[in-house]
This record gives structure tokens, sequence and C-alpha cells, in this order.
């Protein structure tokens, strides 16, 4: 919830006297409990927690790369307090991907101790993949089917993004059953579309989506 992302749309919201929310899932960023217990089921838990306990009525819900997954579980769990959805270099069922990327000494591994680690582009330490993280995707899958989403739906994606690409955020527009439903590329930026030009979009999204909601209500 420190993110640039996070924080920028904090102030956004604050300029425009909205009311805003930002939390990290269990094990993430200033939240108690370790990364590696936890899976999308728990961090979505958590979402839906936030939600229900710190906010009132329909909200925005916008989520970046896996979070963007839990935002689409929350539309599915609760759609009576979905007014709108973002969704930044989505990543649903990317615990799919990581199976499908996997050696067969990788997966027999992974089954046999429970986890592997892998090198990690950000950060020095290895990135460790759990079992119990593969085997909960597989069961919170949401591009299987269409997705009911009765909302504004709004979705951007760089086209240099190597750890979601287009073709991901294209087939979840596929997939999304919805009357008002967008893609936005953005050529040049990357995963983190965290630039100044990147922001000043979500801004520009989130002022559409707010005005879209409030002529639905």
């Amino acid at each position: 919830m420190t993110g640039t992302k996070a924080v920028w749309l904090e102030a956004w919201a604050r300029e425009r006297g909205r009311a805003f929310l930002r939390f990290d899932y269990r094990g993430h960023g200033s939240s108690s409990g370790d990364f590696l217990d936890g899976c999308i089921g728990d961090w979505a838990d958590d979402a839906a927690e936030a939600v229900g306990r710190l906010t009132r009525g329909p909200q925005i819900l916008i989520g970046s790369s896996m979070g963007g997954w839990i935002a689409l579980l929350l539309s599915q769990r609760m759609p009576e307090r979905v007014a709108g959805l973002i969704g930044i270099a989505a990543a649903p069922d990317f615990t799919d991907g990581m199976w499908d990327e996997m050696t067969p000494a990788e997966r027999e591994l992974l089954l046999r101790d429970g986890r592997i680690e892998r090198p990690s582009d950000y950060s020095p330490e290895p990135y460790v993949i759990t079992r119990r993280l593969i085997e909960d995707g597989r069961a919170r899958r949401v591009m299987d089917a269409p997705l009911p989403l009765p909302c504004p739906v709004r979705l951007l994606q760089g086209t240099a993004d190597t750890d979601v690409p287009p073709a991901v955020a294209l087939r979840l527009l596929d997939n999304i059953d919805c009357p008002d439903a967008r893609l936005t590329l953005v050529k040049g930026a990357d995963h983190r579309f965290s630039g100044e030009r990147e922001l000043k979009l979500i801004g520009k999204t989130l002022h559409g989506v707010t005005e879209a909601a409030a002529g639905r209500a």
C-alpha cells in the first residue's frame, strides 16, 4: 500500500474530497504474517474483509497485477459492493503460468517439498513458489468461463510488460461479460505502470469510471 500507484491514488482522492482505502494483504508490506504461508484465497479474504468492514456502499475497485485478480474475485463474491473495476496489468490465474513454465524436475520438487526457489527480477533474494499457492490458484480461476461484471470495467496495460503480456489483457477483455468494458494499451509502458504518463492515465480512467458509476446509480 506504500507503492507509487497507491500513494498517488490516495492523493488524487483527497484532492477531490473522495474516500479512499488502501491496505496490504497478510504477509505483504506492513501487514503481519509470512508471505509464504498465504495464497490467493487468503488474500481475497483479506480484501473482502477490508472492504466489508471499512467501507460503506458500492466501491470502485482498483487492482494492479495480482490485485487485478483479487478485484475480479471480489466482484464475484460481493457484486452489490462493486460500482466499477480498474485492472492495471491485471494478472488473473497467473499461478497457471507459473506451473506451465516449470520443468518436470521443478514440478516434482514442488510436489515433494512443497516449494521451489527461482531467481527474482526485483530482489537479490530468490522468489519462492509454494505448492499451496499453485493448488489454491487453480481453485480460484476466473478465466475458465465468462465473467459477469455488471459495472464499468477498465483495463490498463503496457505493451512493454514482460511479466503480464498484453495477450493476457486481451484474453481477459474477451472473457468479461460486461456492456461497458474497455482495454487501453500504452505503448512502451512496463509492468510497474508508475511513470508520470501512466499515473495521469490512471487518474483520467478513474474519473471516467466515477462518472459512469454515478450515472448508473
